[in-house]
Formats: C-alpha cells, structure tokens, sequence
C-alpha cells in the first residue's frame, strides 16, 4: 500500500513539474493618461496586481487556461477580457471610461465592499465631482442633491442645520466618518456646515433602518462621509468668491495635496480649507438672517502598506468655526440687544488597520475613531427693564461646551466560496461606543452633563444564493447605560437581479433612539423676548422602529446612453416615538420636554430617474411623496391645538442636476431644489410684525442655479486652470416674512437657506 502512495506522489509531482506557467502583463489608461493604482486581477483566483507610475501591471505563475481579466478603478468603469492562454506569454491593454456610480464599489450597506448594483440594500453615492457641479461649499449643501433627504435650516439667528431622512428629523439620521460613529451630539447641530467639501472623496447614503449594523439613532439612515482617498501626486487650489444678494459675501480657499511612494505602498492626502462670510440682513432691522462665519479647516488622510495583504489608514482633522448670529454690532456679543455666538474648536481622527489572509477569504479589521469638540458659546437677549439689565450685564449668559467622542472596534469577515449551493460573506464584530457632553450656561441655570457608553456586537451573512439572488440577514445586540435591558436589533434584506438590467429588493429591519439628548434638543432658540429651552422626562426611555422597503432598479446601457430609474417603497413605525410637550415658562422664558408618545408612521415613495448621453449630458432627479404623523395628537405650543401631523416635514420635496460636456474643457450644469408646503409654529412678539401666535402652512420653493467652467491646459508646466462662476438660486425664491428685531422668533425660518447669490472662482490643479 505505502509502494501505491509513493508512486502516486511522484507522479503527481512529476505533472506538476511538467505543467507549464505563463505571465500575463499589460497597461491601465484611460485617454492616453497612464492610470496609477489601477487593478488588474483574474476573475475567480487570487491572483491580482496593481498599476506603477506608467499604468503596467504584471501577473506571473498563470498556467495554460481560459480566464477572465477584469481591470477597475475608483470613478471609472470596470471592463473585463476573456483571455486564453496556451503556448505565450499574454499582453492585454485597457482603456478605462470614466463613470457615473452605476457600478461603483459601496460599503455602507453591508460594511463590505460590493458593486452598487450587487449590494441587497440601495447605496446613493454623491462624488466629488457632483459637489463641484453643485458649487457645494460644505456637508450640507451637498445632501441637498439626494433622494429622500432635505436639509434644512432651523434657527434665524445661528442658522443651525439637519438633514431629514424619508421625513424624519435629523436625529434618526447617523452621520459617519469614514465608517465611524463620531459625529456627536452637539456637532449635528453644525456639523454639516463644518465638513468642508475638499475633505470629501464620496458620500454614502443608505435610507431606511440600519441599526442592525450602526446601532442607536440609524432609524431615518446613514451618511457615511468618505475622506479624500490618495491615489497619485497631485494637488490642486481653489478660490471661490461669492456675493449674496449684492448685501454679504463669502470667500472660500481651498487646497488639496496628495504624496504616493514610489513603490506605492504608502501615501497621504492633505487638505486645507478657508472661509469667511459677512452677515446677511434680509429685511433692514439690522438683525441678521445668516450669520457671520470664519473658519478653517486642515487634516489629512493617509495609508500604509505593512505587507502587501496588510492595510493601515489614518486620518486627522482640524475644524475651527466662529459663528456670530443677531443684532448686527460691532462690539462684544453681549452688547448686541439679542445675539448668538459660538467658537468651535474640534478635532477628529480614526485609525484602521486590516490584515487579509487565508488567500483573502479571511480578513480582520481593527478600528478607533475619535472626536473632541470645545466650544465657547454665548446665547442672549437684553432685557426691557433696567434692573433686569443691571444684573444681565453682570452675569451674561456666556457658556462652555464640552464633548468627547471615542469608538473602537473589531470586525471580521470571512467568505465561503461554497455555501448551500452558492457563496457567502460571515460578517461579525464589536464595538464599543463612548460620548459625553457637557454644556452649560450658569446665567440660565442651564446644564446638560450626559455620559452615554454602548457596547454592541453584530453579525451578518451576506448569502449570494445563486448568481442572481442574494439574501442578506443579520442583527445587533446593543447594550446602552441608559437603557435598562440589551436591545435586539435584527435585519432582513432580499435582492433578485434580473439579467444585467434590473434589480428588485426587499428589505426589514429594527431599531432604536436612546433616551439622550440629541442635537436639537441643545439648541436654545429665541422667542417673545425670552430663550426656550429643552429638558428631558426623568421617565424617557428608548423609542424602537420597524421599517420596511421595497424597490425595483432599472439601469439600460447602450453604445451611447446610459438611463435608469428606482422606485422605492418605506414605511417606518415607530413606538413610543419622542416628543417636545411645553411645560410653561419661567423667567428666562419657555420650557419644553421631551416626552414618550404612544407612536408615529412615516410613509411615502421616492422616485429616481438618471441618464447619460455618451456623457456629454447627464441628468439626475429624484422625488419624494410622503406622509408622517404621530399616532395620537400632540400639543406642540400652549394655546394651540394639537396636531398629529410632523411639523416641519412636507409631504413633497426633490432635486434635479443637468451636467452638459461638449469638450474637455468647457463644463456647464444647472441644478433645482424643490419644497414643499409644511405646518410650522409662529410664536408671535413684541415689535416683531407679528400678532398671533399660530400654526403657519409655508408656500413652496424652487431653486435654479447655474453654473459654467472653462479648463485651459498648461501641459508645458502639467497644470490646468479652471475658470469658473454661476448664480445659485437664480429666481430669489427665499423667505419674505422673517420677524423682526430682537424679540423675534428664531424658529420661525423655512425654505431655501440662502437668497439669490453670484459666484466666480478659479481652480489651478495637476494634470
């Protein structure tokens, strides 16, 4: 028997030794320009490579066969070749078209990569491209051009700003960096405004509930912001000057540079950015509609190589904000009759490492993100009465904020390339989640001291049935210090693709909002001479979702246009929904709680349509219909009926761009927001216009703009120069009836949040 094995292993190695082993190399462009960092890998194997400074890969070790070649790269569109291989060596070249994100790679919705078109929950990408078509100067401008999302302005005199995702307030909506779960409490009051559009590469969107895989507060969905990704020497600058209603101007300068290794195996971006903006006064009282803003903003964002299935990211980052909000004086804030002013210094970082093994089926990752925000801050109004302003000047209402935000983690994913008839993906991980803000006002006996820690573990099995089939199942067990048991959070996705054209999915998940204070609820606001101010119910506790969607995507590819469209079903219910209930005044003015309600629905339709002509015209719209109310009427403001109608949510709203590209050279786009009508609250004050307090149906909204640039080529020094300039909301189509002077109400703002402006910049960059 041990004679039979002998020989059979020799002649085995004798095969072995006798087959024969070819190399298949080649080159990555796309028009003429050598793509870097490009990869090139056989389909089905694990053999792949990397492009060098001339775009040329090279994969060794291939025996004789049939294979297929598949070439990618971030923003373009991945080709694939069938090749044979017999007798020779085999030279391929790929022409790389650059793309829109039809295919582009996503990790949001099941916190691995995936194409777009395979991903079993739909992933909304806006580039940076797209932020500069739109001339968006930060975050907030850019979620604008999104399905199923609406930012919106909130406060007249600091003018702080939330994203609401299919009709729910900013507060069920999780803001992520690069993955990471730092944007806290406080900072969803500004942050979007902060978050310079040069800091961003992409920005992720999922829509619907999520918690299964980011935990509390993902009910409405995610924004994942994705910082710049190094790719190859370059660098660029930006000046945009901005003239708002012939009234106030904005100057924004921007900088990227990005250094790569020789051997490319490490490589760093690094960014800068500053702004500044005088106050805007929209109706001649002298008090402010947009405020003054200065900020400035550099980090950087870098990566390493240990080994070559070994991956090390870091990135840093710096954000200062002064905002100053009011009566519009040149001295001290508390000299001002009413005024708001607020000095943020933030720092952010996070840190991954990732380590592939087990011919890449097996991959560990290790992470930390973290956030520090100080914060000086001043909210007040001068009183009528003298001896109120006496013992006002002597104590005014100066205040300090304090926020720190740490979360790490590990995750692990593993793929089994045969799983009941098909393949699958085995995610699992824990995280844990610490944030603390204290905030305080002595003058108003205002505190907030909240400490929140969460530990949560999750597991996912992304289960491609068959080719065309795939079906994702997970769930989360979060366990939250304000929360007296472990939430259970599971989650249910189906997708069926039929053919290459159509995709169908299905989709259920949990989640929850922890009893905490969230953005909104730190924001004091201005009303009738007085502040109002938010406290929670000592018997808060958390409010749990159960979302569903349903949708169908349709994407045609022909030689010269590509066109498609999705048509998305939602429906959240939520129990014990939170609430604001007025619980009278005291002498520093009106006081709100956030209570318990017994429950609310959000539901609605949001449709998309795309095209590209031979991508020289691209056209993007999406349109969302809508309903979201509580189970049970609410009172909202004392004297005022109760409503079971979401205030300040209307039940239509949508975006559209247009991009135009004759040449190379010359780019014009325009876009449009639309809003619809919703119920706000006016609280009526002294001297400010107004007479009742009321409930109040806003008019409808649509904002044009337009923008054109000209490249001119300066390939002796390979440098190019954009020219560029526009007018955003080129009809006006802004507020007419703000309030007026000090005792106005802050809460009372809605529509656009900027009036008609004129911009022109240049943009000198590498080629």
């Amino acid at each position: 028997m041990r004679l039979i094995y002998t020989l059979l292993f020799t002649f085995i190695s004798l095969g072995s030794q006798a087959q024969e082993f070819y190399k298949i190399s080649g080159k990555i462009s796309s028009e003429n320009q050598p793509l870097i960092f490009a990869n090139a890998y056989l389909e089905g194997t694990n053999k792949g490579s990397t492009t060098n400074e001339n775009g040329a890969f090279s994969l060794t070790g291939i025996p004789s066969g049939t294979y297929t070649l598949v070439a990618s790269f971030v923003g373009y569109r991945t080709e694939r070749k069938h090749i044979k291989i017999t007798t020779n060596d085999v030279t391929i070249t790929f022409d790389l078209i650059e793309k829109n994100d039809l295919d582009e790679v996503v990790v949001t919705g099941t916190r691995t990569e995936k194409r777009k078109t395979d991903s079993p929950v739909i992933v909304n990408l806006i580039n940076s491209k797209t932020l500069e078509q739109v001339s968006a100067t930060d975050l907030s401008e850019g979620l604008r051009f999104q399905p199923g999302l609406r930012v919106e302005t909130d406060c007249q005199t600091c003018n702080y700003t939330q994203i609401r995702m299919n009709g729910l307030q900013g507060g069920y909506s999780q803001i992520l960096i690069n993955g990471r779960s730092i944007f806290s409490p406080l900072t969803g009051l500004y942050g979007l405004e902060q978050i310079p559009v040069n800091m961003i590469e992409r920005i992720e969107v999922v829509r619907g509930g999520v918690s299964a895989l980011y935990g509390s507060s993902a009910i409405g969905g995610t924004v994942n912001v994705i910082t710049k990704i190094p790719k190859s020497n370059d660098y660029s600058v930006n000046y945009n000057y901005e003239s708002i209603d012939g009234d106030a101007t904005q100057s924004l300068i921007t900088g990227n540079a990005t250094v790569v290794s020789e051997d490319y195996n490490a490589g760093a971006n690094f960014f800068v950015s500053n702004r500044k903006r005088t106050a805007y006064d929209a109706n001649g009282d002298n008090f402010s509609e947009l405020p003054e803003l200065r900020g400035n903003s550099f980090g950087m964002n870098a990566f390493y190589l240990p080994t070559e299935n070994s991956k090390l990211e870091v990135s840093l980052s710096s954000l200062f904000e002064h905002r100053y909000g009011g009566e519009i004086v040149d001295k001290p804030a508390y000299l001002a009759n009413q005024s708001e002013e607020r000095d943020h210094h933030i720092l952010m970082a996070s840190l991954d490492y990732q380590i592939n093994f087990n011919a890449d089926k097996s991959a560990l990752i290790v992470y930390y993100g973290g956030q520090k925000t100080d914060r000086d801050h001043y909210t007040g109004i001068i009183p009528n009465d003298e001896i109120e302003q006496q013992a006002f000047y002597a104590n005014p209402p100066y205040g300090i904020s304090e926020v720190l935000t740490h979360q790490g983690g590990t995750q692990y994913n593993q793929r089994f390339n045969e799983f009941l008839g098909g393949s699958t993906v085995f995610t699992g991980g824990l995280e844990y989640v610490y944030d603390t803000v204290f905030d305080e006002i002595n003058a108003y006996n205002y505190l907030i001291d909240q400490t929140t820690r969460n530990v949560g573990a999750f597991v996912q099995n992304d289960w491609n049935v068959t080719e065309n089939l795939n079906f994702l199942s997970g769930f989360r067990l979060d366990k939250h210090n304000l929360v007296d048991h472990t939430v259970f959070s599971p989650r249910l996705s189906l997708l069926y693709k039929l053919k290459e054209t159509t995709q169908f999915r299905l989709g259920w998940g949990t989640g929850f909002r922890a009893p905490q204070a969230f953005d909104t609820d730190l924001h004091i606001a201005f009303a009738g001479g007085g502040i109002s101010r938010i406290s929670l119910d000592q018997d808060l506790f958390e409010e749990r979702s159960n979302s569903f969607t349903a949708s169908v995507n349709y994407d045609k590819a022909t030689e010269h246009l590509i066109a498609g469209f999705t048509v998305e079903g939602f429906y959240t219910n939520l129990k014990d929904a939170f609430y604001l209930a007025p619980i009278g005044s005291d002498s520093f003015g009106d006081r709100y709680e956030k209570r318990n309600g017994s429950g609310a629905t959000v539901k609605g339709i949001t449709l998309e349509a795309r095209a590209n002509f031979d991508y020289l015209f691209e056209v993007e719209a999406g349109f969302t219909l809508q309903s979201s109310a509580f189970s049970d009427a609410v009172e909202n403001s004392e004297g005022l009926e109760a409503k079971k109608e979401f205030l300040r949510t209307p039940n239509d709203y949508g975006y559209a761009t247009f991009t135009y590209t004759p040449t190379k050279t010359f780019n014009a786009s325009a876009n449009l927001v639309y809003t619809g009508a919703m119920d706000i609250i006016h609280v009526a004050g002294e001297n400010t216009g107004q007479t009742i307090d009321e409930y109040y149906k806003t008019p409808t909204f649509t904002e044009l703009s337009l923008r054109a640039g000209y490249t001119f080529n300066l390939d002796k020094v390979s440098t190019s120069l954009e020219l560029y300039g526009g007018v955003k909301n080129v009809t006006n189509s802004y507020q007419d009836d703000f309030d007026l002077g000090k005792n106005r109400d802050s809460n009372y703002v809605y529509g656009p949040g900027a009036p008609r402006s004129v911009f022109a910049g240049i943009k000198i960059k590498s080629l």
